[in-house]
């Protein structure tokens, strides 16, 4: 791995531990505000947003211990790097917020249906509702700012996790103020409608990261935008087997390029070289492409097999068949195509005795494998 990709990862890590710690201290200071208020003036809607609040300390700690696992460098146990525990580590927050958010709805649920008399909220938990909104959006805006920056989709999910506490937040609002205004079973649905919420986005995230553990593709728009790409460059006859994986913020790519079968080995690595600098310009996030140089498409028609003679067997075959060639420089071409193998034997000086196709095809023993024998020889 180059320095320039590591210096990347290490600031990549410092802006997100950054804001992280920012985020879970408001976290902290809040979650404390709305369980002893909630607790002080009956309100089960703020304790069980104090909940939330913690919560997001939770997720916030996972997410400074992943970041700082998923920005390593590749390494011999993880040859494309450690992107993939910032994948686990979203799926582990999401899970544990799919439980929490059970746990608690199931809680209130039973408050409103076996309870007696329900509590009448204070006013101090308007405040509390008010302040737990307008600090919530701020750090949902600074949050996803950093994660849009740093390509992190753990860090934008945790953003979008402290936008669900501020709209948890106007839930609570509205439903103390709906208890106080005379209907005090709203602040236990308030309770159970936040609940709900965290559980959703906890399956919101379970959900994206499960899909990318199993290799999920790329969309099909941005798939065909790369198969364009591609197709768009000199030298690509057809583009198939194009495939495609998230790991983390980065796409990983493979790719099959058919070009035109007599082009040297170098020809076709150059053409791939200018597929890949149009696939990363019409998509950014990619980090890796493999690509596969075809000589025929291996998708229609008859397939070249791995039985077909190797060069050391065709040039044995050769010398048998022409006796000549052993006092002569040469040097021979082989094409594999529509299994079967192309010779181009080529005479680097005149031969003792002057040999023409006619001749060569003439006393040569045609096996089956043989697609056609040509002669080139100088003068």
């Amino acid at each position: 791995m180059s320095a320039s990709h590591q210096h990347r990862l290490d600031g990549e890590f410092r802006a997100a531990s950054r804001v992280t710690i920012i985020g879970m201290i408001l976290d902290a200071v809040l979650g404390l505000l709305k369980c002893i208020v909630g607790l002080l003036f009956n309100s089960q809607a703020l304790f069980v947003d104090g909940i939330h609040s913690f919560t997001d300390v939770a997720s916030d700690l996972v997410v400074l211990v992943v970041m700082k696992l998923s920005r390593r460098g590749p390494d011999a146990d993880h040859p494309y790097g450690h992107q993939r525990f910032e994948t686990l580590g979203t799926m582990i927050l999401g899970s544990f917020l799919i439980a929490i958010g059970g746990a608690l709805a199931w809680d209130n649920l039973w408050r409103v249906l076996i309870a007696g008399e329900l509590g009448i909220p204070g006013w101090p938990v308007l405040a509390i509702a008010i302040l737990s909104i307008l600090g919530k959006e701020w750090i949902f805006r600074y949050t996803r700012k950093v994660g849009e920056e740093i390509r992190s989709d753990l860090i934008v999910a945790n953003a979008w996790h402290s936008r669900t506490d501020a709209f948890s937040s106007v839930v609570v609002l509205v439903g103390a103020a709906g208890a106080m205004a005379g209907f005090p079973w709203l602040d236990a649905v308030a309770a159970i409608i936040i609940a709900v919420i965290i559980a959703h986005v906890g399956w919101q995230f379970t959900w994206s990261s499960v899909r990318e553990l199993v290799d999920t593709g790329l969309s099909d728009g941005d798939t065909e935008r790369l198969r364009s790409a591609a197709m768009a460059t000199e030298g690509v006859r057809n583009v198939h087997d194009l495939r495609s994986r998230r790991m983390g913020s980065d796409v990983l790519v493979d790719v099959h390029l058919v070009v035109k079968p007599e082009i040297s080995v170098s020809e076709g690595h150059q053409v791939g070289m200018q597929v890949i600098r149009r696939m990363r310009a019409a998509l950014p996030d990619i980090r890796d492409i493999n690509f596969h140089i075809d000589a025929e498409n291996d998708q229609q028609g008859t397939i070249t097999t791995p039985e077909l003679p190797s060069r050391k067997t065709i040039r044995d075959w050769l010398r048998d068949q022409i006796p000549e060639l052993d006092s002569t420089r040469h040097h021979i071409r082989l094409h594999y195509l529509g299994n079967q193998v192309h010779v181009e034997l080529f005479l680097d000086e005149p031969p003792l005795q002057p040999l023409t196709g006619e001749t060569v095809e003439a006393r040569i023993d045609t096996p089956a494998w043989l697609g056609s024998l040509r002669l080139w020889q100088p003068g």
